[in-house]
């Protein structure tokens, strides 16, 4: 068997495992409460922050700890956007960005907000100069994820933040689930307001992730009830969830350089498999220092996605289309289209992803077994659909 659909979710660590099983077990007492099992339940919660600060050189109170990824994106952009609204309604954000990003502006749009989404280049990279004329004295929040779920490309977010250091008004939100733990990551060095992780794509459990945010900014909060998380996310904190949260982040960040390395010579030899065959067209740059080390992106024209899916599932490989939160709907990919390719591409992208404990020889597997699968499904094709595979 072999897994590469890391951008969906990865398998937990068997230390966040054993940890989790033992902080439910021992510490189950509410953090809240003033007894002595409650004590604990608080000590282990700031213990935990104080890992998960540590990891992205912030402090701990700058951590607001949420149930993941979709929760800390509308948390930053519906809580900015509802706190500052009185400074002005536009907003900016990208046009390939997650689902749990573009539904909250679509739906801040249907409330009066008037937001610019911004184009990106064939690469899927978006250019610096296009942030800087979109901004206007009505900006409140720019919204520009680390890395693409999809494609894999690095949107230059360190160049952006340092952009909007001269716009003291608009603050500057990323969705980083992807990137945390993948690539190195200093919100505060980059002028980042607020960014969204989950743990779940570092090897932590599912149903856990944080939100950092930048101290002095502000946010209407989206539950309210006993005030947890500073006021901002009221509910009793999953101490467990968050506990292994922490470890899963510390020990996915060991090593952090070697594990880029490997990560990097894995994907410059799938990449070269991927461009050796003439039926499939890579998407992003071939250009490692362009990509994210861990997500190759590719489209099998003519073909659904879901069928090559399927196809290497039978050979026990386990890849997947788009994001996975959209990825069981057959409309061509929004991410896709963006970039400039046609329908009959953006219903056939295809996404591995992978984590640093494969190897060449597992890639050599994988790719052997892609070119079966092409042989196999490309008489399905007509000839025009190949012609156009090929051309790069």
């Amino acid at each position: 068997m072999l897994y590469l659909d890391c951008a969906a979710t990865t398998p937990p660590y068997d230390e966040v495992i054993d940890t989790i099983a033992e902080v439910m077990k021992t510490h189950y007492g509410n953090p809240s409460s003033i007894h002595g099992l409650g004590v604990q339940a608080e000590k282990l919660l700031h213990s935990a922050k104080e890992v998960i600060a540590g990891a992205i050189g912030v402090q701990p109170a700058n951590i607001i700890c949420t149930s993941g990824g979709t929760e800390s994106n509308n948390l930053a952009i519906r809580g900015a956007a509802y706190h500052y609204q009185n400074r002005g309604k536009h907003l900016i954000t990208t046009q390939i960005e997650h689902p749990s990003v573009k539904e909250v502006f679509y739906g801040l749009e249907r409330e009066g907000f008037r937001v610019t989404y911004l184009p990106v280049n064939r690469n899927g990279c978006l250019e610096l100069e296009t942030v800087k004329e979109a901004l206007c004295e009505d900006t409140i929040l720019v919204s520009v994820m680390h890395v693409n779920n999809e494609i894999g490309t690095i949107q230059p977010v360190q160049a952006i933040g340092q952009l909007l250091a001269k716009y003291p008004k608009v603050l500057f939100h990323v969705d980083a689930v992807q990137g945390v733990a993948k690539l190195p990551f200093s919100p505060r060095a980059w002028g980042i307001d607020l960014c969204s992780v989950s743990a779940h794509k570092f090897r932590g459990p599912k149903g856990a992730g944080f939100l950092y945010r930048r101290e002095g900014v502000q946010l209407k909060p989206l539950l309210v009830g006993g005030g947890q998380e500073d006021g901002l996310r009221s509910g009793t904190e999953n101490v467990p969830l968050i506990v292994g949260m922490a470890k899963a982040l510390r020990l996915s960040m060991q090593n952090l350089p070697e594990k880029l390395e490997h990560k990097y010579r894995l994907r410059r030899y799938l990449v070269d498999g991927i461009v050796s065959i003439p039926e499939l067209t890579l998407m992003g740059s071939e250009r490692n220092e362009e990509m994210a080390p861990h997500i190759v992106h590719f489209a099998f024209a003519g073909m659904k996605a879901e069928v090559v899916v399927h196809a290497l599932e039978q050979r026990q490989m386990y890849i997947s289309t788009k994001s996975a939160c959209a990825s069981e709907a057959s409309d061509p990919s929004e991410v896709m289209l963006a970039l400039g390719c046609t329908r009959e591409q953006a219903v056939s992208g295809l996404r591995i992803s992978f984590s640093d404990e494969l190897q060449i020889e597992d890639m050599e597997r994988f790719l052997l077994a892609l070119r079966e699968v092409v042989r196999e499904l490309s008489p399905m094709l007509g000839k025009s659909s190949v012609k156009r595979g090929k051309q790069r």
